[in-house]
């Protein structure tokens, strides 16, 4: 396991913008990583994903407004958010599946390591 730490998160306005980062403590070049988030009450949801040489994967509620890369080189995830909606709004996790990386999945079971989370929360 490695320890992440989110970072990013903030409050904006409908149709608003944010881009989360995610650092990792050790070396992640080979691992799939991913973003989910998560609303009081509900299941954590998986929102995008990235495989160890960069293909992506995006649930249908971001598709074609956010984008997830990652910077090996410096151990870090990102998370690029446009068109921000109101359903947007949740606690934020990065995640790092420090096993076998194929296509990177959206199932928070497949991920052994988890961030604290960075609130996102926008506005109508």
């Amino acid at each position: 396991q490695v320890k992440l730490v989110e970072s990013g998160g903030g409050s904006v306005q409908t149709g608003g913008s944010l881009r989360l980062s995610c650092a990792a403590s050790g070396t992640v070049k080979k691992y799939c990583m991913g973003w989910f988030r998560q609303t009081p009450g509900k299941e954590r949801e998986g929102i995008a994903g990235i495989g160890n040489v960069g293909l992506p994967a995006f649930a249908d509620s971001v598709r074609g407004r956010f984008t997830i890369s990652r910077d090996n080189a410096e151990n870090t995830l990102y998370l690029e958010m446009n068109s921000l909606k109101p359903e947007d709004t949740a606690m934020y996790y990065c995640a790092a599946d420090g096993g076998y990386c194929g296509f990177p999945s959206l199932v928070a079971y497949d991920y052994n390591s988890w961030g604290q989370g960075t609130q996102v929360t926008v506005s109508p």
